[in-house]
């Protein structure tokens, strides 16, 4: 009698995010215990920060330098906090199927897990890639075409906060195809058909055929389709979205602008606002001791100066400031002053 495989699960994160990781591992781990998880963690500490993996609720902690991408220095100059951590998705998932995981999932940071995942590991059985769409169902109003439709015509049909993949088939050419698109063009920008990883997956239907949409209601709820899957509780007291039991939510933005699509979106209901103030207490718990607000040890300059996204794009849209400027890090915002946009000279 063969024993089922062993699932394996990672995120990316800077340490700014830190108490959403933790949140969760702590879930997943709730609901799967047995699962390998894995935190790619895309920063470095800062002096008077003491981070220790062996602490963390997770299995192994990959440092961005430990991926082995060519070219690292420059290479990570060129990507915002969240183009970097998204970059690395591609990478760290070939790493893991490398490693032999017959199953692995991508969950984004800021998902909280809230009930059993096994239907997906299911439907990884006969489908290679797995993927959920931003929205299930066409808006209705006016707003809803504006925020949602639109919105995901912008930045993808698919949310990548989630994927899953089997190791076999389509499952390792997707992981291939990802990490070197991701390598070469994960950027935010929108005008040039780019958002990230997510335009891409846009493509994946058809590059690979093998590839499963889900279509339960209950994954990835966040505010771009509560509109249509309204929370709930059951008799037994089970957090349902639409008809649906919750499987996991993703709270993008909270603290920011994601809390006012929720509350646009929630229709009053209040079990959005208490597992709003749920998950608000739980980054008061989880939140990393002595970490400077703000901190990410490739937002800045190594004179300690803030580096502007406009230096991140004309370092990466001139060939010839990167072969002048070895070590961007190093060389300070006097070296971009050449670059700096029209509009920007002149405030």
């Amino acid at each position: 009698m063969t024993s089922a495989p062993t699932i394996h699960c990672f995120t990316s994160a800077s340490f700014a995010y830190l108490d959403r990781v933790r949140i969760l591992f702590q879930t997943l781990r709730q609901q799967h215990p047995d699962w390998l998880l894995w935190f790619c963690l895309i920063d470095k500490e800062p002096e008077g920060f003491h981070f220790d993996p062996k602490k963390e609720n997770c299995d192994f902690v990959v440092r961005l330098e430990d991926l082995g991408i060519d070219d690292l220095t420059r290479w990570s100059f060129k990507h915002n906090v969240v183009e970097l951590c998204t970059a690395v998705k591609g990478k760290m998932l070939c790493h893991i199927l490398e490693k032999g995981a017959q199953k692995v999932f991508y969950l984004d940071p800021d998902i909280a897990v809230f009930s059993s995942l096994q239907p997906l590991v299911d439907q990884l059985d006969e489908k290679d890639v797995l993927l959920t769409p931003h929205l299930l169902h066409p808006e209705k109003e006016l707003i809803g075409i504006a925020d949602n439709e639109i919105g995901a015509l912008k930045h993808g049909i698919f949310n990548l906060g989630f994927a899953a993949v089997s190791n076999r088939g389509d499952g390792p050419r997707f992981a291939e195809w990802w990490r070197d698109r991701l390598l070469q063009f994960c950027y935010e920008d929108v005008p040039n058909g780019i958002f990230t990883d997510q335009k891409w997956a846009d493509h994946v239907p058809v590059f690979f055929p093998n590839m499963g949409i889900v279509f339960d209601e209950g994954y990835n709820v966040a505010c771009w389709n509560l509109n249509y899957r309204p929370l709930s509780t059951d008799d037994q007291k089970n957090i349902r979205a639409g008809n649906k039991l919750l499987r996991f939510f993703h709270f993008t933005k909270v603290t920011w602008a994601g809390e006012i699509m929720l509350e646009r979106y929630s229709r009053d209901r209040i079990e959005v606002f208490e597992l709003l103030h749920w998950y608000r207490h739980q980054l008061t718990i989880h939140a990393p001791k002595n970490l400077p607000k703000n901190w990410w040890a490739y937002g800045i300059f190594n004179d300690g100066t803030r580096i502007e996204d406009w230096q991140r794009r004309a370092y990466r849209s001139h060939i010839g400031l990167q072969h002048q400027i070895m070590d961007p890090f190093a060389a300070g915002p006097e070296a971009f002053e050449a670059y700096r946009p029209a509009a920007l000279s002149n405030p």
